[in-house]
């Protein structure tokens, strides 16, 4: 079936206009001013979007798949997420991770919860490994993981600064960037180390000292919740003029922490003027959201949802800043970062991962590889266990 998206004020994401989109076999297939020509015979399905914008489908690259938590015992671990809890959010491509518990949720968990997303029309991708050093792998070896299982496109998110971590030292850090780097040459993956931070002291300091050291390429070292604390937050931004991605995690409101929103950071990130192109956005999604005391006992605990991304967009949105400004946070930059060249964009021979916003910033219309999972607002597909 062939789907013609009519009279969409399209943001590519650069602002094209108003543009007629063509959609066939999961893939963009025209972008242009005229309506196409089809033949008769030919069954399409016509969405007039009356002028309405039309976006990528955001690229969520920190999600706990299997779930997170269970740092507060075992009652508290995360449920895998559904279908739904992802696609409502405006995100069409996820990529899934481990965090502190690596023992009892495992990349095996992991590249099958991937899989089955990908079967309900999802794009996804994982890390191997997690929080610790030596990681935890599937077949003996990060490089070997890249190279070996289509799926798994680097290695994370491994914890520094950060009490619950192994405290990994800097050659072993090393090591693991090596791994990841070579393997992504191999392959054409993304080849990345995704580092979890903590509110420790020494912050980015062990990824500075590699950099420092090592001939290493600056884009493998790819640090997140940047926006934790202040202090590490400003070091991020410096980081990222030496050529590291450095990524926000979309914290909800009340999450409490001593640092910026990634509105906020999003702001000043842009009032310092640093590279636009080194920033991207996260949710966290079914992860936790612990608070600890000095001695690492738990004050407080809280769980991260993939909807933060569309509450992150519509918050940027409506302080202000444009449009084609926000799009590439979590959209262009996460698919250059990511080596996936059809996505996050909106031109011909794209993957058709698409978003309808509404004139209050809101995610109307939700398509996945050319199928609508959200239309007019109400949810259209769900996973299987879903009720």
């Amino acid at each position: 079936m062939f789907e013609l998206i009519s009279n969409a004020n399209v943001y590519a994401p650069e602002p094209l206009g108003i543009r007629h989109v063509l959609v066939c076999a999961g893939k963009v297939a025209y972008v242009g001013e005229r309506l196409p020509r089809l033949d008769d015979a030919l069954e399409v399905e016509v969405t007039d979007l009356d002028g309405a914008r039309l976006v990528p489908g955001f690229i969520d690259a920190h999600t706990h798949l299997t779930g997170g938590g269970g740092e507060a015992g075992p009652s508290t671990r995360v449920p895998p997420l559904a279908l739904s809890q992802i696609t409502r959010a405006g995100v069409t491509s996820v990529v899934g991770l481990l965090g502190t518990d690596d023992l009892t949720r495992t990349p095996q968990n992991l590249v099958s919860q991937v899989m089955g997303l990908r079967e309900e029309g999802l794009s996804a991708w994982c890390y191997t490994g997690g929080y610790h050093v030596p990681v935890i792998t599937l077949t003996g070896s990060v490089r070997s993981d890249i190279v070996n299982l289509e799926p798994v496109i680097g290695v994370g998110e491994v914890a520094i600064s950060d009490h619950r971590s192994s405290q990994p030292t800097r050659d072993e850090i090393l090591r693991l960037a090596s791994e990841a780097h070579v393997a992504g040459l191999m392959t054409g993956k993304a080849g990345i180390v995704h580092f979890h931070l903590g509110d420790g002291a020494r912050g980015l300091s062990l990824i500075r000292e590699c950099l420092e050291i090592s001939e290493i390429p600056p884009r493998v070292f790819n640090p997140t919740h940047v926006n934790r604390n202040k202090p590490l937050f400003e070091e991020a931004c410096d980081l990222s003029g030496f050529g590291c991605n450095v990524d926000l995690t979309a914290f909800p409101g009340d999450s409490g922490d001593e640092g910026w929103s990634a509105e906020e950071a999003v702001q000043r990130f842009l009032e310092q003027d640093f590279d636009r192109s080194k920033l991207t956005i996260s949710s966290d999604g079914g992860g936790c959201l612990p608070h600890f005391d000095a001695q690492g006992q738990l004050v407080k605990m809280g769980f991260a949802s993939c909807q933060a991304m569309a509450d992150c967009f519509k918050n940027l949105l409506d302080s202000g800043i444009a449009v084609e400004t926000v799009l590439p946070f979590m959209t262009r930059n996460v698919a250059n970062l990511l080596k996936l060249p059809r996505k996050g964009c909106i031109a011909q021979g794209c993957d058709a991962d698409l978003l309808v916003v509404d004139q209050d910033n809101r995610i109307g219309g939700v398509m996945a590889r050319g199928a609508w999972q959200v239309k007019h607002g109400r949810q259209l597909v769900t996973g299987l266990f879903e009720e």
